[in-house]
Formats: structure tokens, C-alpha cells, sequence
């Protein structure tokens, strides 16, 4: 082993760092051959620094000499390991110089002729060319080597930088590399010479580290050097590698060689096509500046833009930026014309800036850079960007822009609009580990406010876009995958912090959050509105940089073609595709920025419009509260419109609102974690009704109509509550559920017609109505009373009160909120909400578990509650006439709740309840409404994204008009025909008792064994089925309501059906219409009172008849309904005893029931009011004469009145059944009155006419529909208490309608567990014993449409 060395003369000795160094080489070859040589240093020439090619030959000669005179070494056959120390100690490889580096190229030649000789001389030689002049370099700031003194430093006739040296140093590197690999040094068996870099980030010495100059620490960087193949001797060294020694394995045995490695000189080619430059098509229609110059930065258009200016670093400069493919020198150079925010070579389609953006917009645009050079030079313009810049540096580049600005005499300083885009921060992050402190966040944050406050200072008419730091971690996959052709050593000395340390490793996440720091910090500056107060200055965030992804090809590798040849700096492509991602960046709204730009995909030019023809700001992006509105068309109708099809937002005179706590504003403003303030209704916020301050401040519907007219009224003010003068039309009122609507519609109707400043007749109003989300908060409690059905005839009677009472009127009808979005925000922040309130605040919705069927069942409610208001609105029952319309209005139809980075959800846009919305909200809420208002049906979003960017819509010359079904021209679809008359079953409680009860007063529906029936046709199903000949007595058994069990509840709504949901093996029902499937129905047609113990008898037999039936222990249910061919022939007993007689008959069939059979549950169900349901139309007069005889005589008012009393006394005789003592004796026995049918009113169609669809063809039985309301109804009344039952049906379609029992209220309603004090029985039995006289009331209405009715069947006989 031997060394030559060219040094400089020291004090150290030479001889003996050379020795040092070999000593330890030698000791690690002795691992792998013993009896190597001791080394050997071959003596330099003292003080000949100036000679090095000189004093080498004279080594050389020795070396050779010494070598062929050693008597131990077989100088033919032996093996030789020679190590070439050499240095340009002056480091003027390093200039970019061109006449500095042909000098050098004088040296290595005058070099490799040494290298030749040793070649000629010296066989079986392998050769280490080792360059020290970095490491002797480094002895100026640390220490000195045994080799040589602090090197005189050249003086390079150019400036150099960071950038120049890295590349000068790989150029330098790759020059040997590629003398060496071509020479026929790399040709011959027997000799070759491999150059050993020792370029490489240098960090200084520690404990942990060693010094690089360090004998033992350059011989084992040699050697590991040697176990690298070439062309991968530039990678990175961690602090483990520079203490172990690197050992050849069995796939890499050998030293490595140019040969061996399959070197071959580095052409960096791209691994996609390389484009120079990138063009983009310009198809933008809308050129034009504002009509006058704009004074305010916020209206400010693209073609207003008379001056561009740029400040950063190399990227804005624009280095490598036209270089081509694998020429990596030319990266020195900028190419500021194709700079992506400045630069302005050619023209759009061939060069893709933002100034050639906006060249297009201004042929006029000064200020942009062109050709190449540096930022002094007249091309560079007001590109002021620097190379190597830091954020420390813009304060200066802010002070020569405006100085450069100040001094143009092409610009009108004062006057000219400016765009001034500012980026910065990649060289701070990737010098940023060295000194913690200098590149902290704070300081580099300080750094851009020192800038931005100078230009906001100093430069009148302003837009500055502040591009947010790349995110610069990318780097890494370049640097990492070897597939790609990269120059390292480049990208490791241009950014170490980035590419030095390991992936897990501390310092790598500390600089990645460091990196996100700097995005933060940046972001907080801006939005802070430091830059805000002056109408001619702002500057705005473009964050298209933040999640940048390294783009890549279809093979998955990271596609250097976005990148220069240094693998750092941006190609044509990439500054192209940027300056498209920061011009949409500038027309995004701020807030709903791209922050993700996809750069692997070619985007459009983004076009200004109508909705966002300014550049956006802070204050245009409608962030805060307020909005902008950009409406140019705001004149009212040429005269006052007398249609509501042809209303303008400026034709609106009164605003009102109904609804509940959302309408009433609760909350709106309260301070978060206040909960006790969301009780305040801060009615002037709220979106629909609310009219506090102006929409500059606070965007409300009312806010947005006063833009079109100024005296617009009927809005709230402030806070107070529905009572207060604040309020004014906003009548919603706090936790209000459907049923409350029609009192609130009536107070507003009273209240308009009342007020002075409202002219009832002749003003056009806009009233707003949201209703439904109290009704879900609680239906789990009571499914009958807040089923689909009741809450859409609580709709029905509101909206019609409106239809009817209120002229000149346009309605919005507004979904509810979704309650899943209620439940995620609510659960899913146990830190922020209060989910101990759980089930006081809303029960039903909160409560329930994940997946539970309790869940389920309020999914199915909303459904049903938003598909019954869209069947309302588009039945047409409110476009009758031409002055008013209901409209529905769907945006919160698909809500979309914002997600956190943590995946919580965002509860920022909620009250302190997290249920209720806050202004944030109202202000989305705002903007969406009046957005549907605008939007033609059929067209309407359904859906609310909080956090998306909602622009302030406008009426345009060709859509004037607040939209309605007409102005759209939109057909009301055709209600697809109802398959069956089935019910959905969403009762999650089925369980039985726990053992077979003892007490029918502890009785569960799934305990019911049997059904049994008595009656009359209603009970057989006479004519329950349309039938195909003129007889009508078909009796449809199976599809009986209290008693048949044809199909399936799906399918069939019977009480067995639904029985069948809790006891699948229960037994009695009837199906199919023969007397053998008739099961446990005895009712016969014709039957009337005076017939049900016959009944009885002789259903108390075919019970015991009936095997399958366990008489002692089975539980049964009896239904008993009788009484309609009583009052059909009530005219026939002149003695008028028929109340007596039909009670007296019912209890005698009781008492059958009572001393016959065990265990038995009897519903008796009072009979319907006739008169109510006799119906007009297709009914034939001597049809129902003929089956009800006394009806002859019902053309008389006196006659109906008679009818109706006999009725009356009917029901309330057996009313009484239920509170009766004689009946309480047994533990196992019930009478329960079910009165469901007390108050039987005409079920209406959705035009308002009579539906007869309930009945069968003669008009006084019932259809199958007809008994399916009717199940409905007798079910629900058995799961009321007692002294609460419902009177009256509800002839409404739903699928939804079947109450449920639950945890609290699992079992069959007696008079015992309805828990009634003696006294309370008292009372309830006083008024259900006298109900005919509150009920007398509605009379008149009855008998009055009864009378219209024979008079129309009068006249078409």
C-alpha cells in the first residue's frame, strides 16, 4: 500500500499525516489479507505550492522507484492499492468562470499524464484519485490537516453563490468521472484509477462526530467509498456510516471500478418529455375593465391590472427555467421571461405566466421580465426576486421594488393597479437545521411583515399575493429513488435539512412541522388584517403550494420533467402549470382556495364570471359575516306585478317568518361554552327574518332583499322573544313542533292585517317557514302524534290558513336540518358540547346507539317527514291562484357537515348546544336560501356545504324573477300509483313479558296469543275489494281490519298483521273470503246490536272448539264494533229507545265474555259518525238508501240533525264501558272503549275534494285502503292511555302511521295501568259522557257539506 500526496509546505510534517492516514487504510485491508505491506508515503517537495503537477511527477518516480526496490514485494504479480492525494486548494474549480474552468482543465490533463505514467510503469495497480480541497478547505473554520495550511482562496472573476458552487462542485466531479471512465484507464485488465469525491455536506465536529480532517476519518471515508459502486459515492453519509466500516458482501465482493459499476456518464435525461416552455389556449370572453378605475381593491378586475411586479428567490428568478435536458450548468442561469408570476417572453400560447395571463386582459401590462439575467439587470424589470434569497432578504427586494416603481416614468405610480407577488422560504427551510433560532418560524414570519409593511407603506393601489411556502419535503422522493436521474450532490448541498436525516427521525419531523409553521405563521399574518386598512391595498394568501405533490409518471416514479436539471429549481412546465395554479388561486374566494393543486394534469385557464368577476379578497369572499353583493340589476317591475310568477326581489315589500328555535335565533350570538345563552333569541341574525345592521355586516335574507328595496319591512331586530316589538313578522317561536304552526300563522295574519307599515292587500311578501326538527327531537316518545302523517296535516292546516287568508304572497317552504347532522357534530365533541343533556336537549335524535333500529326508525321519519312536505308542495294545492304560491326550498336537503384535520367534526358552526346554528351558519343558511330562491324548480341545489363558498346570486335580464313552478316551467310530477295499502313497522320494543302475565293490566302486545271479532259487514270486508259484477257482497275476510291476516303487514295493514310483528305463531285471523277460512270472525253482514250475544256465544264455542287453542292460559284479543245498521234503521223504532237497547246488548255481550272466557283483552270500538262519512259523487242515492233506509229522509236539516243525535247518544252510551266497575272484578278481564272513529270527518283528497278511494263501491263500506286507516287507528288507540285516546282519524296517507310501545310504555292501555286517581276517573268520565257538546260545534260544517251533496246527487238525478 502506498501514497503519493502534493501538499503545501507547514509546520506539521507531511510524511506523517500521510502516514497516519495509510496506516489506518492498511489496518483495515489486514482484516482481509495479513501479510499486507506496511504503507508507504512517497516525499513531496517542499515550498513549490505553485507547482503541483511538479512536485507529482517527482512523487510518481519515487513511488515507481521504491516499488520495483522492495525486496518483499513481487512487483509483477502482487496487487498494488495506490492513493493520489491531490487539491486545488484555491478552490477556483468553483468559479462559473469559463476562462477559470479551461485552466483547470489544463491541470487534470496535465494530471492524468501522471496517471498515465503510473500506468505504463506500475501493473496490477488499483488507483485512488483523491481530491482534498474541500476538506483542506474546511481547515479554515475548524482545523488544520496534516496535509496543507488555510488554501488561498480564488478569486473568481463572477459572483458566485450557494447554487453556483454546488453545481460548479458536481460539474467539477462529473468532469473526472467522465475523464476517468472514457480513459484507457477503465480499459485495461490490469490497471484502473478511480476518482474518491469527498463532496459532501460537512457538519461541525462533535463529541458525536468526528472531524472530516481527522486521519482515521478520511482513511475510513476512502475505503467506504471504495465499496461503493461509482456513481453512488455522492450519497448522503449519516453519523453511523462515518464511524462503521462498510464490508463487501457476497452480491458486491469486489473494490468497485468503473467497469464493474456500469458507469456511464450522467446525461440526466428526464423520464418524460422535457418541454422547455409550455403555451396554454386563452378562451376568456369576458376582457373588459371596470367602467371607471376602480378606487377600492375589492372590485378590482384582471384587466384593471396595469403594473406586475414579483419578489422571492430563484424560483421567481427563474433559474434553469429554460434550461434543456441534462444540461445542468444551466441552471445558472435565470430565465426570469419564463418565470411563472413575472416573467413575460412571448405570449400566452407559447409561454404561460401570470403576466401573459393578464396580458391578455391588458396588452398594455408593464413591469414584467424578460429574457435572462440577473435581478439589475433592464430585462429583470420589477422582477426583484434574488437568487439564494432567504426571508430575511425581502426587505431589501421590497425597498428596490418600490424605489424601481417610484422611478418609472412608463407607470403612473399613484394611479396604475399593481399585482406584487410575493414567495419565499424554501432556502430558509433547507438551511433551517443549523440555526434553530435564526430560521424559527417566528422569525421568518417577522421577516415577511417586515416586507409586506414597507409595500403597504409605500405603494398606493396594491394587490400582493403571498404564495404560501412550498411544501418542500417532495424533495426527498427525488433525491431517494435511483430510478431517477438526479445530480445529488446538487440537491444535497442546496438543501441538507431537507435530505440529510433518516424518515423517522426527530429532526426530520421537526422539520416538516417547521415547514408547516411557516405555512401557518404566513396565513396567520394575512388573515390577521394587518393589510386591510386601506380600500387600495390588501394582500391575500394563495395557498396553491400547501399539499403540493411531487408529480409523477404513469410508471409511478417521481417525473423530473417538472423539474430543471438540478433536480431543485422548476422546469418551463412546472413554472406554467404554476402560474395557471396561482391565477385560480386569485379568483378562488378566499376561504375556499386550492390548496392541493394537481400539477401531473394540465388545467385551463380559470375565467372570471358574472358571480366572480373580481379578484378575490378577504372582504369579496364574503369571509366575517357579511357579503358582498355584485347585483347590477335591482330595479322593482315596471308596475306593480299582479303575478306571483312575474315577482322581482325588488317588488318585495314584507318579509316575515314562522318556525322554531333555528327561526327564533336562539343562540345565534351566544359566547362559546355560554350555554344558558342559547335560551336568547337574537331574532336581527336570524336568516329568514333577521334585519340587524346591514349585509355588508350580517347576511340575512331580509338583509339581501334590502339591497333590491331599501323600504322593505316585516324583519326582526335585536333579541326578544315572539311577543317583543323586535320580533315584527318573525313569529317562529323556540322549540316549536308542526302542531303549534297554524297558531303561529294566525297571529302573523293577524298582525299584518293590523299593522300600519304593512299594506295587507296590496304589498307582495316572502314568508319563510322551516318546521320539523323539534318534531324528530322527540317522536320517539310518541310515534302517533309526531308520525308523517300528523306532521304533514299540521303542514297542510298552517299552509292552508295561508293559502286562504294572505293575497300577494310567495312562501318558501325550507327543509329541516338532517338530524345525523346534529348527532355528529353533538357525539362526536364530547369536549365542546354537552352531551350530559342529552335527552333533554333532543332525545330521540341523541340518544340512540350507532346501528341501533332506534336509529333506523328516525331515519325513516325524516324520510318520511321531507317526502310528505315534497308530495304537499307538488300536489299543486297551493297554485290556485295567481297571487300565491308555495315553493320548496331544498338546501338542507343533503347537508354536508365540515370535517376537522382531527376527523371531528366542525362544531365551530354551532351554538354553544351543538345543536342549534350559529351565525357563522345563518350566514351559509343566508346565502343558500336566497340562492334556491333564484334557482328554476327542478334546478335547485339540495345541497348545503358550510364550508364551501356560496356567492351572492343575482337576478339576470333574462331571469328576473323569484322562481316559482311556472317561471320554470316545471311540470309537477305524476304521483306514481300506491301498490298496496301495507304499513313499514319501525317499533323496535317486540319482547313478551318476561312470564306469561296474570293481569291483563300488565299485558304486552307480543303476548297476545289469539284475535278474535264480532260485527257486522265492516268486519267481514264487505266489498272491501272493487268487485267484477254488480254484486257487492263479496266479503273479504282476509283484509279485515281488527281481524284479517291476508299477506303481510308490508302488504296489509290488519291489527293481526301487525300482532304478527310481535308473535309470529298468533291464531284466530281470517283470510281469503270463504266462511271456512273465517277463523275466529263471527260478525255477520246485516248484524246489528240486539245480534252480538248470539255472537259471542258462538264465538266462546269455536274457541273451544279450536284445538290449537289453550282456552285457560292463552291470552286473546276481541274486537267488537256494531252499531252502523242500527242508526241505518234507527228511523224504525218510534219509541226511541235505541241508545238504551244498543248499550243494553253490548253489556250483555260482555257479560258473556266475562263469565265464559279467561285471560281476554276486549276492545270495544265506538261506532263511526254516519253522517260525516256519507259521501257525493259516484254514489248513488237508491243505492244507499236501499242498505240504509233511513238515509230517505236525510235531505231534510232537521232530519240530519236527528241522525246526528241519535249518533251522538250511540256513542256516548258505551263510552262509559271503559270506567265501568262491573267489568274490574277479574284480574284478567278488560273492556277498553277504543274511539278512534268519535269524530269521523271527510277524509279530502290533496285538491281539497272528497277521497273517495277510502270506500267501497256503495259508498257506505269501506275499501281496502279505508280498513287499512282504520287498523291504523285502532291499534294506535289500544297504546293510548285512557282518558287520552285519539278521537278522530286521520285519513292521511303514510306507511309510517303505527304508534309503537316502548321501554316506558310497553304495555295495553287499561283504566288500571293508565294509573287514574278515583277523582281523575271521575272527571274523565263526566266529559267523555258529555263530549257532544264541545263536538256540536263542528256540526253544522258536517251537515252543511252533507246537505250540499244530496242536493248535487238531486240534481244529477
Amino acid at each position: 500500500m502506498v501514497s503519493m500526496k502534493k501538499t503545501q509546505s507547514i509546520e506539521n510534517e507531511p510524511q506523517h499525516a500521510c502516514m497516519e492516514v495509510m496506516t489506518v487504510l492498511s489496518d483495515i485491508i489486514r482484516h482481509f489479507n495479513p501479510s499486507v505491506l506496511m504503507p508507504t508515503c512517497s516525499p513531496g517537495k517542499s515550498g513549490a505550492a505553485h507547482n503541483m503537477v511538479e512536485d507529482l511527477w517527482m512523487q510518481a518516480k519515487e513511488l515507481v522507484r521504491h516499488l520495483k526496490e522492495n525486496p518483499q514485494l513481487d512487483f509483477e504479480n502482487d496487487w498494488k492499492l495506490i492513493t493520489v492525494f491531490f487539491s486545488n486548494t484555491s478552490q477556483c474549480h468553483l468559479c462559473p468562470s469559463a476562462q477559470q474552468k479551461r485552466h483547470l482543465m489544463r491541470n487534470m490533463e496535465k494530471l492524468c499524464e501522471i496517471l498515465d505514467y503510473l500506468h505504463q510503469e506500475v501493473p496490477r495497480a488499483f488507483v485512488n484519485l483523491v481530491d482534498l480541497s474541500e476538506v483542506l478547505a474546511m481547515s479554515h473554520h475548524h482545523q488544520e490537516t496534516g496535509f496543507s495550511p488555510i488554501p488561498e482562496l480564488c478569486h473568481c472573476s463572477e459572483d458566485t453563490t450557494k447554487l453556483s458552487k454546488a453545481v460548479m462542485q458536481w460539474s467539477y466531479q462529473e468532469t473526472w468521472e467522465g475523464l476517468l471512465a472514457s480513459s484507457k484507464f477503465n480499459k485495461h485488465e490490469s490497471f484502473t484509477v478511480v476518482f474518491q469525491p469527498f463532496f459532501y455536506e460537512v457538519e461541525p465536529p462533535s463529541e458525536e462526530r468526528s472531524a472530516p480532517q481527522d486521519p482515521s476519518t478520511l482513511a475510513l471515508r476512502i475505503w467506504n467509498n471504495m465499496m461503493k459502486p461509482v456513481g453512488h459515492k455522492d450519497e448522503l453519509i449519516d453519523t453511523l456510516e462515518r464511524k462503521m466500516m462498510k464490508c463487501p458482501s457476497q452480491e458486491s465482493p469486489y473494490l468497485f471500478t468503473y467497469r464493474n459499476s456500469n458507469y456511464q456518464a450522467k446525461t440526466l435525461k428526464p423520464i418524460a418529455k422535457l418541454q422547455v416552455r409550455e403555451g396554454t389556449e386563452f378562451s376568456c370572453s369576458d376582457k373588459d375593465p371596470s367602467d371607471t378605475v376602480p378606487t377600492t381593491v375589492h372590485r378590482l378586475r384582471p384587466a384593471d391590472i396595469k403594473v406586475i411586479g414579483a419578489m422571492g428567490d430563484s424560483l421567481t428568478a427563474g433559474n434553469g427555467a429554460g434550461a434543456k435536458p441534462g444540461n445542468v450548468l444551466d441552471v445558472l442561469t435565470q430565465y426570469r421571461g419564463l418565470s411563472w408570476s413575472v416573467g413575460g417572453d412571448e405570449n400566452i400560447r407559447t409561454v404561460t405566466t401570470l403576466a401573459n395571463i393578464l396580458r391578455e386582459f391588458n396588452p398594455s401590462l408593464k413591469g414584467f421580465s424578460v429574457g435572462t439575467g440577473k435581478e439589475n439587470t433592464a430585462k429583470a424589470s420589477f422582477n426583484q426576486a434574488v437568487a439564494g434569497a432567504k426571508a430575511e432578504d425581502l426587505v431589501s427586494q421590497a425597498q428596490k421594488l418600490v424605489s424601481l416603481m417610484k422611478a418609472d416614468k412608463t407607470i403612473n405610480f399613484q394611479e396604475d393597479w399593481k399585482i406584487i407577488t410575493v414567495f419565499i422560504g424554501g432556502n430558509d427551510l433547507c438551511a433551517s437545521c443549523n440555526d434553530l433560532v435564526h430560521y424559527s418560524p417566528q422569525n421568518f414570519t417577522d421577516n415577511i411583515k417586515k416586507a409586506l409593511d414597507i409595500l403597504h407603506a409605500e405603494v398606493p393601489r396594491a394587490f400582493v399575493n403571498m404564495v404560501e411556502v412550498i411544501q418542500i419535503i417532495g424533495l426527498r422522493e427525488l433525491y431517494k429513488e435511483t430510478q431517477v436521474s438526479c445530480p445529488r450532490l446538487i440537491l444535497r448541498n442546496l438543501c441538507p435539512c431537507v435530505l440529510k436525516f433518516e424518515d423517522n427521525s426527530a429532526e426530520f419531523v421537526a422539520l416538516v412541522e417547521r415547514n408547516r409553521q411557516y405555512q401557518k405563521g404566513t396565513e396567520q399574518l394575512i388573515k390577521s388584517g394587518r393589510y386591510d386598512t386601506r380600500d387600495d391595498f390588501t394582500v391575500v394568501l394563495q395557498p396553491f403550494f400547501e399539499n403540493v405533490a411531487v408529480p409523477r409518471t404513469p410508471e409511478g416514479l417521481p417525473d423530473n420533467s417538472f423539474f430543471a436539471p438540478d433536480c431543485f429549481h422548476f422546469s418551463g412546465k412546472t413554472h406554467a402549470r404554476s402560474a395557471i395554479a396561482l391565477w385560480r388561486n386569485m379568483l378562488e374566494p378566499v376561504g375556499h382556495k386550492t390548496r392541493q393543486y394537481d400539477f401531473e394534469n394540465k388545467m385551463p385557464i380559470m375565467c372570471p364570471n358574472q358571480t366572480l368577476p373580481f379578484l378575490s379578497t378577504y372582504k369579496n369572499s364574503n369571509q366575517g359575516y357579511g357579503t358582498w353583493t355584485l347585483c347590477k340589476d335591482k330595479a322593482p317591475s315596471a308596475s306593480p306585478p299582479t303575478s306571483v310568477h312575474a315577482l322581482r326581489p325588488a317588488d318585495i315589500q314584507v318579509v316575515a317568518a314562522l318556525g322554531g328555535s333555528l327561526t327564533a335565533g336562539n343562540g345565534i350570538s351566544s359566547p362559546e361554552g355560554d350555554l344558558s345563552d342559547v335560551n336568547t333569541q337574537y331574532r336581527g341574525l336570524s336568516y329568514s327574518a333577521g334585519g340587524d345592521e346591514s349585509l355588508e355586516n350580517v347576511t340575512t335574507l331580509p338583509n339581501i332583499l334590502r339591497e333590491f328595496n331599501g323600504n322593505l319591512t316585516g324583519y326582526a331586530v335585536g333579541i326578544g322573544d315572539v311577543n317583543s316589538t323586535n320580533a315584527f313578522l318573525n313569529q317562529a317561536v323556540p322549540r316549536a313542533k308542526a302542531e303549534n304552526l297554524a297558531s303561529q300563522v294566525q297571529i302573523l295574519v293577524q298582525k299584518m292585517k293590523n299593522d300600519q307599515r304593512v299594506n295587507f292587500l296590496q304589498d307582495w311578501k316572502v314568508i319563510t317557514v322551516m318546521i320539523g326538527a323539534s318534531d324528530l327531537c322527540d317522536f320517539c316518545t310518541d310515534s302517533n302524534r309526531y308520525s308523517a302523517a300528523n306532521f304533514l296535516d299540521h303542514l297542510r292546516n298552517a299552509l292552508d290558513i295561508l293559502h286562504r287568508e294572505v293575497p300577494r304572497a310567495l312562501v318558501n317552504l325550507v327543509d329541516f336540518m338532517n338530524p345525523s347532522i346534529i348527532r355528529q357534530v353533538f357525539l362526536k365533541n364530547p369536549d365542546k358540547c354537552p352531551v350530559h343533556q342529552a335527552s333533554v336537549l333532543c332525545n330521540c335524535v341523541l340518544t340512540p346507539g350507532e346501528n341501533s333500529p332506534e336509529l333506523a326508525r328516525l331515519e325513516a321519519f325524516t324520510k318520511s317527514y321531507q317526502s310528505s312536505m315534497l308530495q304537499l308542495v307538488e300536489s299543486g294545492r297551493y297554485d290556485t291562484r295567481e297571487d300565491f304560491t308555495v315553493v320548496l326550498q331544498p338546501l338542507f336537503l343533503n347537508a354536508r357537515l365540515p370535517i376537522l384535520e382531527d376527523g371531528h367534526p366542525d362544531a365551530s358552526f354551532f351554538a354553544p348546544d351543538c345543536i342549534l346554528p350559529n351565525q357563522k351558519f345563518h350566514s351559509q343558511l343566508s346565502r343558500a336560501l336566497w340562492a334556491n330562491m333564484l334557482e328554476p324548480l327542478g334546478k335547485k341545489t339540495d345541497t348545503l356545504d358550510l364550508r364551501a363558498f356560496i356567492a351572492m346570486a343575482c337576478p339576470t335580464q333574462d331571469e328576473p324573477f323569484l322562481r316559482t313552478f311556472r317561471n320554470s316551467d316545471y311540470m309537477y310530477p305524476t304521483k306514481p300509483a300506491i301498490q298496496n295499502w301495507g304499513s313499514d313497522f319501525l317499533c323496535t320494543e317486540r319482547n313478551p313479558s318476561s312470564s306469561v302475565p296474570s293481569s291483563v293490566h300488565e299485558l304486552r302486545p307480543a303476548d297476545i296469543k289469539v284475535v278474535a271479532a264480532l260485527g257486522d259487514s265492516v268486519t267481514t270486508a264487505l266489498g272491501a275489494r272493487p268487485s267484477e259484477s254488480s254484486n257487492l257482497t263479496t266479503p273479504w275476510r282476509g283484509l279485515s281490519w281488527s281481524i284479517g291476516g291476508d299477506g303481510t303487514l308490508e302488504t296489509h295493514t290488519t291489527l293481526p298483521n301487525i300482532l304478527k310483528k310481535f308473535n309470529p305463531s298468533i291464531l284466530g285471523f281470517s283470510t281469503g273470503t270463504l266462511e271456512e277460512t273465517a277463523g275466529l270472525n263471527v260478525a255477520q253482514e246485516g248484524a246489528r246490536a240486539q245480534d252480538m250475544p248470539a255472537q259471542a256465544q258462538a264465538l266462546v264455542e269455536r274457541m273451544r272448539n279450536t284445538p290449537t287453542i289453550n282456552l285457560e292460559e292463552d291470552w286473546k284479543l276481541v274486537t267488537l264494533f256494531i252499531g252502523v245498521n242500527d242508526l241505518c234503521h234507527y228511523c224504525e223504532n218510534p219509541e226511541n229507545l235505541l241508545a238504551n237497547d244498543y248499550v243494553k246488548h253490548i253489556q250483555q255481550t260482555l257479560d258473556i265474555f266475562y263469565k265464559e272466557l279467561p285471560r281476554v283483552f276486549i276492545n270495544v270500538v265506538e261506532v263511526m259518525e254516519l253522517a260525516g262519512l256519507h259521501q257525493d259523487g259516484k254514489c248513488s242515492m237508491p243505492l244507499v238508501a236501499q242498505n240504509c233506509s233511513c238515509f230517505k229522509h236525510t235531505q231534510s236539516p232537521m232530519a240530519m240533525q236527528e241522525l246526528k243525535r241519535v249518533n251522538w247518544n250511540l256513542q256516548s252510551g258505551i263510552s262509559g264501558l271503559s270506567y265501568g266497575q262491573q267489568y274490574m272484578q277479574r284480574e284478567d278481564f278488560a273492556v277498553v272503549v277504543q274511539p278512534f272513529f268519535r269524530q269521523t270527518l271527510i277524509p279530502l283528497n290533496e285538491q281539497g275534494g272528497m277521497d273517495l278511494t277510502f270506500f267501497s263501491e256503495d259508498c257506505l263500506h269501506f275499501s281496502e285502503r279505508g280498513h287499512a286507516e282504520m287498523a291504523i287507528g285502532l291499534w294506535n288507540n289500544m297504546l293510548e292511555p285512557v282518558g287520552h285516546k285519539t278521537t278522530s282519524n286521520n285519513f292521511t296517507y303514510s306507511r309510517t302511521k303505527l304508534k309503537c310501545p316502548s321501554p316506558e310504555s310497553p304495555l295495553l292501555y287499561t283504566l288500571r295501568n293508565t294509573q287514574l286517581l278515583p277523582d281523575q276517573v271521575a272527571e274523565v268520565s263526566s266529559k267523555v259522557l258529555y263530549w257532544a257538546v264541545p263536538v256540536a260545534a263542528i256540526s253544522g260544517l258536517v251537515v252543511g257539506i252533507l246537505g250540499v251533496m244530496l242536493w248535487r246527487a238531486r240534481r244529477r238525478s
